[in-house]
Order: C-alpha cells, then sequence, then structure tokens
C-alpha cells in the first residue's frame, strides 16, 4: 500500500525516488537509487510531501518530487532521463520497478488536481494513492494502460517490424493498445492483423513489464503465424518482414520485454539446434 509518510518516516537509511517529469535522481558512482539518510540527500524537504512506495532488501523505499526538496549540492547524484538511462544501461527489475511506479504517480499528481466531473479542486487520500472531491465525492486513481506485445513466429522466422514512431529505428516485435470489451488475446491477433495483415493463432502468455512513458502496462505474448501475407499499415508501421532467427537485425536489449521476449526465442531456438545435433 502506498501511504502519506509524513507520520512515520523516521531518520533511517532507506531507498530514495526523487523524481523529476521523466526522470530520477540516480548516484553518480553506479546509477542505482540513493540508499542514505533523509538529512545526507536533502538540505530541505516537504514532509507531507514524501510517500511510502515499499520496502527493498529490508529497507523502506520513498519517494519525493523535486519540486518538494532541495538536493544537498554536495551529495554526488544527478538527474537521469529514465527512458534513455534503461536503453544504456542495465538498471535491476527491482529498482526500475519503483522508479516506474514514481514517475506515474508523479504524473498522475500533476494531472489530477481539479476534479474532471466538476471542476473544483481535489485532495490527496491520505491512506491510497488517489485524489478525491469533497465537493461531489468523485475519487480518481492512477491511469494504467494496458497493451500488449507479441512475437509472432513462422517456422523458424520472426515477424519484425519497424515503427513510425520508434526513436531507436530498430526493428521490434509489434504492439498497441488493448481497446474497451476484448480480451488480452483478442487484441494480440487485432493488432497483428491490422498492422501487418496476417492471421495468428496458439497465442501463449510470456510475461509483463510496466513502462512509465506515461502510464503503461505490457503483457508479452508468443504466436504463431496462421495464413496471409504481410501487408503494411502505413500510419503505424514503416516496414515489417520475416527474418531467421539465426541472423536478426539489431533489435531492442533485455531493458524491455521486447529484448527479453526475442532472447529467448533465440535462445530456444540455439538449443533445439544443439539438440538435434
Amino acid at each position: 500500500m502506498l501511504i502519506n509518510s509524513s507520520k512515520h518516516l523516521v531518520e533511517q537509511v532507506a531507498v530514495w525516488v526523487v523524481v523529476r517529469h521523466d526522470e530520477v535522481w540516480l548516484t553518480d558512482s553506479d546509477y542505482t537509487l540513493p540508499v542514505a539518510q533523509k538529512s545526507e540527500l536533502f538540505a530541505s524537504v516537504e514532509q507531507s510531501k514524501i510517500l511510502h512506495l515499499g520496502e527493498s532488501l529490508g529497507r523502506p523505499v520513498y519517494m519525493v518530487s523535486a519540486s518538494s526538496v532541495a538536493l544537498a549540492a554536495e551529495f554526488p547524484a544527478k538527474f537521469c532521463n529514465l527512458r534513455e538511462f534503461i536503453t544504456q544501461a542495465q538498471m535491476d527489475d527491482v529498482s526500475f520497478s519503483f522508479a516506474a511506479k514514481a514517475i506515474q504517480f508523479q504524473q498522475f499528481l500533476q494531472t489530477h488536481k481539479f476534479c474532471g466531473r466538476c471542476g473544483n479542486k481535489m485532495t490527496a487520500v491520505s491512506w491510497e494513492l488517489a485524489m478525491h472531491c469533497k465537493h461531489c465525492q468523485h475519487r480518481c486513481y492512477p491511469r494504467l494502460s494496458p497493451c500488449v506485445i507479441m512475437a509472432v513466429l513462422k517456422d523458424e522466422q520472426l515477424l519484425l517490424a519497424v515503427g513510425k514512431k520508434s526513436r531507436s529505428g530498430r526493428s521490434s516485435i509489434l504492439a498497441g493498445f488493448v481497446e474497451p470489451g476484448e480480451t488480452l488475446e483478442h487484441a494480440v491477433a487485432r493488432e497483428v492483423k491490422e498492422e501487418v495483415g496476417i492471421e495468428i493463432d496458439q497465442i501463449q502468455y510470456f510475461g509483463s513489464q510496466p513502462w512509465p512513458f506515461p502510464h503503461q502496462i505490457m503483457v508479452g505474448f508468443i504466436a504463431r503465424y496462421k495464413s496471409g501475407e504481410i501487408q503494411v499499415d502505413e500510419r503505424e508501421i514503416l516496414s515489417a518482414a520475416w527474418y531467421n532467427l539465426d541472423s536478426l537485425p539489431q533489435t531492442p536489449g533485455r531493458y524491455s520485454i521486447a529484448g527479453r521476449m526475442i532472447d529467448s526465442l533465440v535462445t530456444g531456438h540455439k538449443n533445439k539446434k544443439a539438440s538435434q545435433k
């Protein structure tokens, strides 16, 4: 449970997630979340703005917005754009989860200051992450947008595409938002059909990953080609093609679920070939 920690925070060693927009404050030495006492990190801090995110290795994890603190100039840390950082370095899953949660929470608090129903000012709920309107009793919780991401196999080939919004230009597997009224599996089949024009089946769950840019949860699936020829939807996809698992182009790293899914399929393919020798 996430709670306001102003009544419970004591001067103890804790993990701190200091957020500024899409940036997180990381130590200069190894680019990790600072682990220290509050007095070591901040010259001043608005106690009521500190939120408790959970526990990590027996230590409490706290979140605070950079606008609510004066950072200690001598502490060796700097702000890093989380999206850019994770593409260039390996952040452990626990730290990324807390950083992702903190960025999404801050975005929620900043965009729900006023009630979307009546327009009156909203106040934070003290015992859960929610904003409440005392005028009309409307209550809001952080938005979470489910997305499906799918690796489509055709024999020993993997379907890869380059999206129009891709920042890296790398080939990757397909992905898309889940629409109201459909299951995750229906979303997988629909997105593949819409984006590249082929039919799939044998849809199996792989895993999931929080993706706070700005508020997604990525749900991964492996599927098999059923029928059809690639016909690219040029509104979202620049190009798409089948690639042999032995000779893939540059794809996302293991920082993303896409990279982990591709790596898992390549490893499985290599193991299968080795066992057949």
